[in-house]
Formats: structure tokens, C-alpha cells, sequence
């Protein structure tokens, strides 16, 4: 019998024994003891492979019949038959889900768009000079096409067949290969547009932009500390991670190009002005040596205007808020009499402030008791940056002089120049040819990840909005590269019917299993023991996260959002921790559960790909260190809070 199979037994007996042990005889047993059975049967279930979605709905109405059967059995019948209709309908009726398909078809275009090869490539060779440059695209390539799908079997498998040989080619330890490609691929869990936030966000009663804000920094630090462990690796062990030879590193030059460097210089811009003049000097084609110009000067001209847009900003006149002689409705003037707050129309009063949020206090009203079962809360409502009253009552008083430029921004445009002067002085024909396939690869696809998630989380648009926005651009991005037939369209709208149902008959099980739960007192039981240990919130904390990470061993981020999250959430306000900061402490630790061993997901979609001679032992050791990191990571999250709730509150709060 294989190891898993020993594993998953072991598990479900562990499972099965610990509800024979810690229930009571079946003739004590009580509602809530009901609901704790039923939770500990659909993890058995689940691993035994029966479907996840009709698994939920199936245990969750049969143990709701029982829980009204016990009330009136008379109208057992039709109270079940009306709960089923009215999960559903509340489902289905969620606005925040329109955006799961949509941004799963811009995910699968991208895929489909040839774009990833391009872009795995340029990078390679842009990043050639640094150690461990093969992984460290890799791991680049993964964070970016994750941002583009978020679907991490899709990620880990395409990297599996692009990067992970090329590694093995390039005299890489298997170990950092396998981690490198199963890592990075998991990325997309937390990075935004991440399917597994708005799926939270939905479940949670959080606002999916807060959310997507929030994730933001997280997903950089822990992208940025895979890149440094690889560094470092490679230069303490380069056998391990051996340099690109010269002949990987070369870039084959244009006839322009070559004509230029071997008659003019090898420097691209000096070589390419002198060119302006033809034929006369050096016998090439002056509209050629324009194109090549322009997209030689594209950087100084994006420096050029952004710094023009940052001395408009800082020069600009001073803008004061003025009451313009009107006081708020219920302010009272400094005249007023002694005892009596006065206060000004811009400002709240006392006892309507509130302290600013940190990780430990609820940022969001409590949760509403499951057994209410409410509908889920659409959660995309942009942010209100100003309040009606601020807007009614103040004027702008504008200064007609603007403000001399202060030294902070001269230093800054120095610096920039010098670099700027550096950059030109080191741009020779090779890094020109990076650059250009950088342009066809990374900078159109960036573009749109930035207007999809700038639009969210600035409040321009909301994720259901943006997501439709994605969708284009990648159909657009697939045209761009010939890319967009009827068979690569036919594909991806299969693929993401498949996927959106999977999400959405979830949604409806997950809705049914928790309202029995929430009937049969199991929530109120469950919160009771919690309560009864008389936990710190750092204990709560650790506590939680540490299911969720065994979880993570047989389950599907999928099914623990959707079942889990429910019985976790209504316990957060007990001990003032924020939702918002506990999904983000959620999503970092469910990456740690898809490289865990033994049940590590993104293990087995790499095996499935690599050379028969590669072991799943050999890509378990490798994810092993990526796993450490994200555990630290996960650390400096709950002990730097700020990280992950730094922007959500500058930007909503």
C-alpha cells in the first residue's frame, strides 16, 4: 500500500477515534453533539473522494431535517426543502461572485496567450548577472503570471514544463528547482486578484478591496525573501547553482544593431544618434534607427514625466479648508458655554471617534450569530474617501503663488539623473535586445495587472468591474500575439465554466452545511470550549493557525474557507481580532499547507510534469526551505501587523 494511502487512513481513523472518544454515549448526546459529528464526517467524506459541493449539501440536509425534525416533525419536511431554496438563492444572488469567472477567464487567456515563455526567457537573461539567475526568474515569472491566474495547479504546471528543465539543463540542484517552480506557483494564492480572497471576502462579510489592499505588501515580502534565500544560496554554494556560461548568456544582435557597434559604438544611444544621419555615415537605414531610438529613450522619457508630474504635485498651491462662515448641524460655537465641546465642522465628536485600527481590534461591526444564517454580504462597495458633511461644509481656499520646490524632491531628481546617466552608460545593443523583449513580454502584461488591481484598490472600480476590464485586456493581449482563435476561446471558456461551477456549487453546500451546523447549536458549542480555556488572542491566534495548517494536508484551500471559515470568524470579535487581518494570516499559512508534506498539492502537480528520474522525495526536500520561509513570513506578519494593514488604512480608513 502506497505512503498517501497509509497517511490519508491513519488520518481518518485518527478522526473517527477522536469523536468515539470525546463524545458522549449516543443517549447524551445533544443537538450540538449532532453538529460536531456532522463536521467530523464531512472531513472523512471529503477524504474518502466523494465530491466535495454535493458531500456539503448532502450531510448539511440531512442533519437540517434532523435538527427541525426535533423542533415539529410535522413540518420537518418543507422547513428543509425552503432552507435549501433560500442558501441557494442568497448564493447565487452574491454580486462579489461575478467576479470569480472573470477573473479566471483573464487568467486562462494569459495562459494561453504564449506570453509566459517570452517572458520566462527575457527575464533570464535581464537578471543573467545575478546568482541563482535561473531561479530567480523563475520565481519572478511565477509571481507574475500567478497575479495574472491565481490558479496554482495551472502556475506550478506550465513553470514544470518551461523552467524546472531548463534548470535541470543548466546544472541546478534538483532541490532548489522544485522549490523554486512549487513556491513561486503557489504564489498566487495571496497575491492579488487572488480567487481565494474574494472567496474569504464573501464568506467573511470583508471587503474584497480592504482585502486585495491588504495582501498587497505581504505578497512582495514573501516573493522578495524566496529571491533572497536563492541569492544567497547560490553565492555561498554555486554548485548548487551554477552560473549561466557565456554561450546561454549570448544575445543574438540585428544586422542594424551589429552595424552600429562594430562602426560606431557598442553603447546603444550615442551609436543610434550618430546613426541619424544614414546612409552618409555608416550605411543604415534612418527609420529603422529612429524605431530603435525611440524605444532606446522610452526610460528618460518615463522619468522625464513622472518627475514633471512629481514637481506639479510638489509646487502646486496650497489648498486650505475653509468653513467659509457654516458650522454643522449640532456644533456648538466657541462661545458656548464653559463645559459645553465645541469642535469644527470637519471633525467628529468625541465620543464618535475611534482609535485606529491595529491587528488586534475588530476593524468591521461583529458578525451576526450563524444561526441567524444571513445572506452573505456583498463585499465590493467602494471605499468613501469623504464624508457628505466635509463635502457640504468646507470651501477650498486656493493661494495664488505656488510653493517653491523643497530639497527633498532636488536630491531626489539628482539621484535619479546620476542613475539615469549610469543606465545609458552601461545600455549597450545586447541589453538593448533584453530590453525590447522585456517590452513583448513583461510590460504588457504588467500593464494590465496594474490597471486591474489600481482600479480596485484606489476605488476606481469594483473587483467585479476590474475583473471584466481583465477579461478584455488578456482577450486583447491574446489577439496582440496572434493568439485569440476559436480553439484557444472554446478552451478557456470551458475551463472557467468548470472552475466558476466548482466555486459556486461549493458556495451553495458551504451555505446549507453551515446553517444545520448553526441549527443544531454546533457554533454555540464549539464557541463555548473555545471560550471555556480561557485563551490570550495571541493563543487564539496560534491556536487557529495551526488547524488551518493541518487542514491544509488533506484539504483544499477551497473547503477550508468555505467550511472552516464560518466557525472561526464568529469567534474573532471574543478576542478583538480584525477578519481583515486574520484572512490575510490565513492566506500566507494555506501556502504553507500546499508544501507540506506528505499531501502537498503542488508536489504532485510538479511530478506530473517532470523527468521520470526526478522523485517526489527530491521535490520535497526542495520545498522544505520555501516552507521555513513562509512560516517566517507568517511571523513577521502577526508581529509587524503594519505590513499587511498599513495601506488598507491609509487608503479606506
Amino acid at each position: 500500500m502506497r505512503k498517501e494511502l497509509w497517511f490519508g487512513l491513519t488520518l481518518m481513523a485518527l478522526i473517527v477515534g477522536a469523536v468515539f472518544v470525546f463524545m458522549p454515549s449516543p443517549a447524551d448526546w445533544t443537538n450540538g453533539h449532532l453538529g460536531l459529528l456532522m463536521l467530523a464526517l464531512i472531513v472523512v467524506a471529503i477524504m474518502l473522494g466523494f465530491p466535495t459541493a454535493f458531500t456539503l449539501m448532502g450531510m448539511g440536509v440531512l442533519f437540517a431535517w434532523l435538527a427541525y425534525r426535533h423542533a415539529n416533525p410535522e413540518i420537518a419536511v418543507a422547513q428543509t426543502l425552503d432552507l435549501m431554496v433560500q442558501r441557494a438563492y442568497a448564493v447565487m444572488t452574491n454580486d462579489v461572485l461575478i467576479s470569480i469567472p472573470l477573473f479566471v477567464f483573464m487568467g486562462y487567456l494569459v495562459e494561453r496567450a504564449n506570453l509566459i515563455e517570452k517572458l520566462f526567457r527575457s527575464l533570464h537573461l535581464a537578471l543573467a548577472w545575478i546568482p541563482g539567475s535561473l531561479a530567480v526568474a523563475t520565481l519572478i515569472t511565477c509571481a507574475v503570471f500567478a497575479t495574472a491566474t491565481g490558479i496554482v495547479g495551472a502556475v506550478v504546471t506550465l513553470m514544470g514544463l518551461l523552467a524546472f528543465p531548463a534548470m535541470l539543463r543548466a546544472g541546478y540542484s534538483t532541490s532548489i528547482s522544485a522549490g523554486a517552480v512549487t513556491a513561486g506557483g503557489c504564489l498566487g494564492i495571496l497575491i492579488p486578484p487572488s480567487v481565494l480572497l474574494i472567496v474569504y471576502g464573501a464568506t467573511a462579510g470583508v471587503s474584497v478591496v480592504q482585502l486585495y489592499a491588504g495582501a498587497f505588501f505581504p505578497g512582495l515580502l514573501l516573493a522578495g525573501l524566496y529571491i533572497v534565500y536563492v541569492v544567497v544560496l547560490a553565492k555561498l554554494r554555486p554548485a548548487l547553482a551554477p552560473p549561466l556560461s557565456a554561450e546561454e548568456r549570448t544575445v543574438r544582435l540585428s544586422p542594424l544593431a551589429t552595424t552600429l557597434r562594430d562602426t560606431v559604438s557598442r553603447r546603444a544611444l550615442p551609436a543610434l544618434l550618430v546613426g541619424l544621419k544614414g546612409r552618409r555615415n555608416v550605411d543604415v537605414p534612418m527609420r529603422d534607427v529612429a524605431r530603435q531610438l525611440g524605444v532606446v529613450l522610452m526610460p528618460a522619457i518615463f522619468v522625464a514625466v513622472s518627475m514633471s508630474l512629481m514637481y506639479a504635485a510638489v509646487t502646486s498651491p496650497l489648498v486650505t479648508a475653509g468653513t467659509g462662515g457654516l458650522e454643522e448641524m449640532g456644533a456648538v460655537s466657541s462661545s458656548s458655554s464653559e463645559g459645553e465641546a465645541s469642535f469644527d465642522s470637519l471633525q467628529a465628536p468625541p465620543e464618535e471617534a475611534s482609535p485606529a485600527p491595529d491587528a488586534l481590534t475588530p476593524a468591521t461591526p461583529a458578525a451576526p450569530p450563524i444561526a441567524q444564517v444571513p445572506a452573505p454580504a456583498p463585499a465590493e462597495a467602494k471605499p468613501t474617501l469623504a464624508t457628505p458633511a466635509a463635502d457640504v461644509t468646507a470651501a477650498a481656499d486656493v493661494t495664488g503663488e505656488s510653493r517653491p520646490a523643497p530639497t527633498w524632491f532636488w536630491v531626489t531628481l539628482a539621484v535619479v539623473a546620476l542613475l539615469l546617466v549610469y543606465f545609458y552608460w552601461r545600455f549597450d545593443f545586447a541589453r538593448l535586445e533584453i530590453f525590447k523583449m522585456l517590452l513583448s513580454s513583461f510590460f504588457p502584461l504588467a500593464v494590465m495587472i496594474l490597471a486591474v488591481l489600481g482600479s480596485i484598490v484606489f476605488g476606481l472600480a469594483t473587483p467585479t468591474e476590474a475583473a471584466a476590464v481583465g477579461s478584455l485586456g488578456g482577450a486583447l493581449l491574446a489577439l496582440a500575439y496572434g493568439q485569440l482563435n476559436y480553439s484557444v476561446v472554446r478552451d478557456s471558456v470551458f475551463l472557467t465554466a468548470k472552475t466558476s461551477a466548482m466555486v459556486c456549487w461549493l458556495f451553495v453546500g458551504s451555505s446549507i452545511f453551515s446553517a444545520a451546523f448553526a441549527l443544531l447549536g454546533g457554533q454555540a458549542l464549539v464557541e463555548e470550549w473555545v471560550l471555556s480555556l480561557n485563551l490570550t488572542p495571541v493563543q487564539f491566534m496560534i491556536l487557529a493557525q495551526v488547524i488551518i495548517f493541518l487542514l491544509g494536508w488533506p484539504l483544499e484551500w477551497t473547503e477550508i474557507i468555505i467550511i472552516f471559515m464560518p466557525i472561526f470568524i464568529p469567534l474573532l470579535d471574543n478576542f478583538g481580532i480584525d477578519p481583515l487581518f486574520f484572512g490575510l494570516l490565513v492566506a500566507l499559512n494555506l501556502q504553507t499547507a500546499f508544501l507540506s508534506p506528505p499531501v502537498a498539492m503542488a508536489a504532485f502537480y510538479l511530478k506530473g510534469v517532470a523527468p521520470p528520474h526526478v522523485t517526489l522525495n527530491q521535490i520535497f526536500a526542495g520545498m522544505l526551505p520555501f516552507m521555513a520561509i513562509q512560516i517566517l513570513a507568517l511571523a513577521l506578519l502577526y508581529i509587524f501587523p503594519g505590513i499587511g494593514l498599513w495601506l488598507p488604512q491609509v487608503l479606506y480608513r
